[in-house]
């Protein structure tokens, strides 16, 4: 279960302090892509420009974002995804309650089909009966490991 992985692989990070905008938590929301050495911190300035750029189309459902720029870039080391959860909604566009994330699934991949895999993995796990109600309610990487244990 892709809930596991993130786990197994030490990519989860439940924040206790609120970003302090979205530049903010995107970076805080790789960070543990970029200690695990999955991406340099150029991937980072790359997300941030493409939501510059795009607005905030990594707010993929209200409340979750996924974090991405292009499988083919050179910042990207390795495959992985990381889950970031921040204690209220990071604010994309003030003028759209649709674009407010508390949830972050950062994707990292190393080529076109590795990126498309992780799409496809988070998206059937985000359709998941429930969960983002569940993962939305943690506080600690406990909480997270209990969503996995009642799953399982």
């Amino acid at each position: 279960m892709l809930l596991n992985d993130f786990l197994a692989k030490d990519l989860v990070d439940i924040r206790q302090a609120p970003a302090k905008d979205w530049r903010d938590a995107l970076r805080q929301a790789g960070a543990k892509l970029v200690e695990h050495h999955y991406i340099k911190p150029g991937y980072l300035d790359e997300i941030i420009l493409n939501v510059e750029k795009n607005g905030p189309y990594i707010v993929i459902v209200p409340g979750v974002a996924m974090p991405h720029a292009l499988a083919e870039s050179e910042n990207v080391l390795g495959t992985a995804i990381s889950f970031t959860k921040f204690p209220e909604p990071v604010i994309f566009d003030e003028t759209n309650p649709d674009s407010h994330a508390q949830l972050f699934f950062t994707l990292a991949a190393k080529d076109p089909d590795e990126h498309l895999q992780n799409i496809s993995d988070l998206s059937d796990l985000l359709m998941t009966d429930g969960l983002i109600e569940k993962l939305l309610a943690v506080n600690s990487v406990a909480d997270f490991q209990a969503i996995i244990d009642a799953e399982s």
